[in-house]
């Protein structure tokens, strides 16, 4: 095990100004001391969950059978049930990293739940259970996660303009950064306007990597299993692959940065707004001809976020580069980028993100429909114990 004193995540975090979140979330690793381990040794500041993450930790873990039972006993339904289950897994992490947002605050220590999955296209709804979850769960440091639809993005305004944390998930094109950035701004203002204090909200942009760099991967793979004419189409291909999740993320960067340097948003700073900090997510390397931590080490830089798996956090913990990359090579990055319109490329940018939303949203509601189906199950064989 790495000592903390040569764990590059401290660096990282120490000296770039980048705090690394982990994307997972599970009662064991509550109640066995795990996760206040991770905090102390791995320097983990923040947590992420999503509806996959718990239907890993609460489907054959007969660690929740008996509040399971309780709630049988207590005749709730088996949505009841499950929210009791999550909610208070993350109450106890939000408990446990509590002194981190304290000493932090607020930049850290937040816990992220995601309201359900299935209602990612309805405003009203979306912005009713996050008012609620935020009540219920009762903690300052939770953070409530909605996708950013088309339909999630006028609910994140009205929600921050309630005092509401909002973790902004899915964000896939610099497009749809850019619009949920203007969405925060919007709703400090409605809050402000109000007379309200806006300076205890916080919010990131989960914008996603690997998974764009494995759909376009697919893409050129296919025009190179189909042939090429010449060693420089060849080329041209192969130079794209592995390289537009990151140059897509140094663009946010940039817009990041136009945004957070206007104006509009300097009379917000003044009245003590924070920043809605860009988080890269989805940075497990899926290919595994890639550097296992090439997701955290291009994409290190100030004032932003980087969660990760456990099995990220470890390797990175062992032999992450920690320097400060997000701004080198950003002219290379526009041209990476560009280089898909190319007549021997062709690929279609905003068609490839508009198709990993979809599929985001498709990876979510499968395993929570899945979850709530299997937990349907272990109620029923259970009840008849109870």
């Amino acid at each position: 095990m790495t000592s903390t004193a040569n764990n590059p995540i401290f660096q990282i975090e120490q000296q770039y100004g980048q705090s690394i979140w982990m994307d997972n979330l599970s009662r064991t690793l509550i109640e066995s001391g795990e996760l206040k381990q991770m905090i102390e040794e791995r320097g983990i500041v923040g947590i992420t969950s999503n509806p996959a993450i718990f239907e890993k930790a609460i489907i054959g873990n007969a660690v929740y059978d008996a509040d399971i039972e309780d709630g049988i006993r207590a005749g709730k339904s088996v949505q009841e049930i499950y929210e009791s289950l999550v909610f208070d897994d993350i109450r106890n992490a939000c408990d446990i990293l509590r002194p981190i947002y304290d000493s932090s605050n607020g930049l850290d220590g937040y816990v992220s739940i995601e309201v359900p999955p299935i209602i990612a296209h309805d405003t009203e709804k979306t912005v009713e259970e996050a008012r609620r979850y935020y009540a219920q769960i009762g903690r300052e440091n939770v953070m409530i996660k909605i996708p950013g639809t088309s339909k999630g993005l006028p609910a994140v305004e009205q929600v921050i303009s309630h005092g509401i944390n909002v973790n902004v998930t899915l964000l896939f094109s610099v497009t749809s950064y850019v619009e949920t950035a203007w969405a925060y701004i919007r709703g400090l203002e409605m809050r402000a306007e109000q007379g309200q204090d806006i300076s205890k909200i916080a919010s990131v942009a989960s914008f996603f990597l690997s998974r764009i760099d494995s759909n376009i991967d697919d893409r050129l793979d296919k025009k190179l299993s189909e042939g090429v004419d010449d060693l420089n189409m060849e080329a041209r291909l192969k130079a794209v692959k592995g390289k537009i999740a990151i140059a897509n993320a140094k663009v946010a960067y940039q817009k990041y940065k136009e945004i957070f340097g206007s104006d509009r948003w300097k009379a917000l700073a003044e009245k003590g707004a924070k920043v809605q900090r860009l988080l890269w997510a989805s940075t497990g390397t899926k290919n595994p001809e890639y550097s296992d931590v090439m997701y955290v080490d291009e994409l290190v830089g100030p004032d932003t976020v980087n969660t990760l798996p456990p099995s990220t956090i470890e390797a990175c913990a062992d032999h992450c580069s920690p320097a400060s990359r997000i701004e080198t090579d950003v002219e290379e990055a526009y041209k990476v980028i560009d280089s898909l319109k190319d007549p021997d490329i062709e690929i279609n940018l905003d068609e490839v993100m508009d198709e990993l939303l979809d599929d985001g949203i498709a990876k979510f509601v499968k395993p929570f429909e899945s979850l709530m189906s299997s937990l349907e199950d272990k109620v029923k064989n259970l009840a008849t114990t109870v």
